[in-house]
């Protein structure tokens, strides 16, 4: 049943569902002769009254109920027929109740078998009007989450943005007056050089850590080499910040076009840097980019205490916002044991239009 169900349904697919119906039709017709001949051949000691109900199945699951219920009716007769044909008197009273309890039988197991069809056809349509608003609920979750995030870096470069314009040049000035000031009192040999003098260095130490923090904000400049730049001062940073060895390697040009995409980019390696830090107590960190054909390839590895048996080293917070951009991205991010021990973070962005591929420019 299993084959023949394969077979109706591979033949009938690119038709249209009149024309799908013929097939199965013919077949069941042409197995209803079969079968009588196979009665009449077998003579009246055995029956195949229950072998009519597999052409009468057919017809009922992929024609339909009339068209069951008649072949219920022809299965009867060709039985009557053959009965007959072997010298068997059929016009009697028990012979009319047999053929009458049969013909029920067979009606009772097409509309059954027809229901059964029915509910399977609606139970189909509803699967897919179900699997079509999931995919689209799905879509617009994906939508908004890229819109949060958009939002949130956009909102994040414009206060970079306004610390470097504004409150930098602020301090600058701030810090000028300062010095004039000094260089005024240490002519007029007065007192209080020192103290102006204090009061400009921390100045100037403020508008460091305004530069700073507006770089934290804005990390990737939105030019084609920017995230490669952007993890070349990260990689400085770390050595200077921390007791780390960290290295960044790009031995050929990776260059990205969407900046939304470079600063995804940039918070996976910057989150795994932190954790590498901050969680493995790492000493050497590699932070690697590479364009190859299949796309662009992000990979952070350090030397640290590595992963936890059973679960990822990253966690939380951190390890969702990593998927989440990665997701939004349409990238892949693998988070595994390092050979050499420690852990390595590894995110595959597919080459499309938002980047380049080996030899591009």
């Amino acid at each position: 049943m299993t084959s023949l169900a394969t077979h109706f349904d591979a033949a009938r697919a690119p038709q249209s569902p009149n024309a799908r119906r013929i097939l199965p039709g013919l077949m069941a017709g042409l197995l209803v002769g079969a079968i009588g001949l196979a009665d009449y051949w077998t003579g009246v000691r055995i029956t195949l009254s229950l072998v009519y109900l597999v052409p009468i199945a057919i017809g009922a699951w992929y024609v339909g109920r009339g068209f069951a219920v008649v072949l219920c009716g022809a299965s009867v007769v060709v039985w009557l027929v053959t009965d007959a044909a072997n010298g068997q008197v059929v016009l009697t009273g028990v012979y009319a109740w047999n053929g009458l309890i049969t013909f029920t039988v067979y009606a009772f197991v097409a509309l059954l078998l027809t229901r059964l069809h029915e509910l399977q056809t609606e139970l189909e349509a509803r699967a897919k009007e179900r699997a079509k608003a999931l995919t689209g609920a799905i879509g617009d979750r994906a939508r908004l989450e890229r819109e949060l995030l958009q939002i949130s870096e956009r909102e994040q470069r414009r206060i970079g943005q306004d610390l470097h314009d504004t409150l930098c040049q602020h301090l600058t000035a701030t810090a000028l007056a300062g010095e004039v000031l000094a260089e005024k009192l240490a002519a007029r040999a007065g007192g209080g050089v020192a103290e102006a003098r204090q009061i400009v260095r921390l100045l100037e130490d403020g508008i460091a850590m305004c530069r700073r923090l507006a770089k934290g904000l804005h990390p990737v400049e939105p030019r084609a080499d920017g995230l490669m730049v952007a993890l070349e001062e990260l990689s400085v940073m770390t050595n200077r910040l921390h007791a780390v060895a960290c290295q960044f390697q790009c031995d050929g040009p990776a260059l990205i076009h969407a900046p939304e995409v470079a600063t995804h980019l940039f918070r996976i390696a910057q989150e795994s840097v932190g954790n590498a830090v901050r969680h493995g107590r790492a000493k050497t960190i590699v932070i690697a980019l590479e364009a190859q054909d299949c796309g662009l390839v992000l990979s952070v590895e350090d030397d640290g205490v590595g992963l936890a048996e059973g679960k990822g080293r990253a966690s939380g917070m951190g390890l969702r916002i990593m998927e989440d951009r990665a997701r939004v991205m349409g990238a892949t991010l693998e988070i595994a044991r390092a050979s050499g021990g420690g852990v390595i973070v590894r995110c595959l962005l597919p080459r499309d239009d938002g980047h380049d591929g080996p030899g591009d420019g």
